[in-house]
């Protein structure tokens, strides 16, 4: 991998960070989610769907919460990072 394309994945990880860091869905403060923000940052990556996507992320902070974010919700962060992600790998 060049210089050129890790730079621009760093720069999406950060990105998709703090897209999520601003959400808190639980209502717990934005500090609290930070294993899951690793979590679905990955998951991200792992994703093109946005259905599957949310499913994920409902998944995700269920496990840790043992409270379920309304799929609503999960889906339209999920459409969100997607767009990030496709927006930056069009200029990868």
């Amino acid at each position: 991998m060049n210089k050129v394309m890790t730079l621009n994945i760093q720069e999406l990880n950060l990105t998709l960070i703090h897209t999520l860091k601003e959400w808190d869905p639980l209502g717990y403060g934005p500090e609290s989610y930070e294993t899951e923000i690793v979590d679905v940052v990955q998951a991200v990556h792992s994703m093109n769907h946005n259905e599957k996507l949310a499913k994920q992320i409902q998944g995700i902070y269920e496990f840790s919460f043992e409270e379920m974010i309304p799929m609503a919700k999960c889906s339209e962060m999920a459409a969100q990072l997607l767009r990030i992600k496709n927006s930056a790998s069009c200029s990868l």
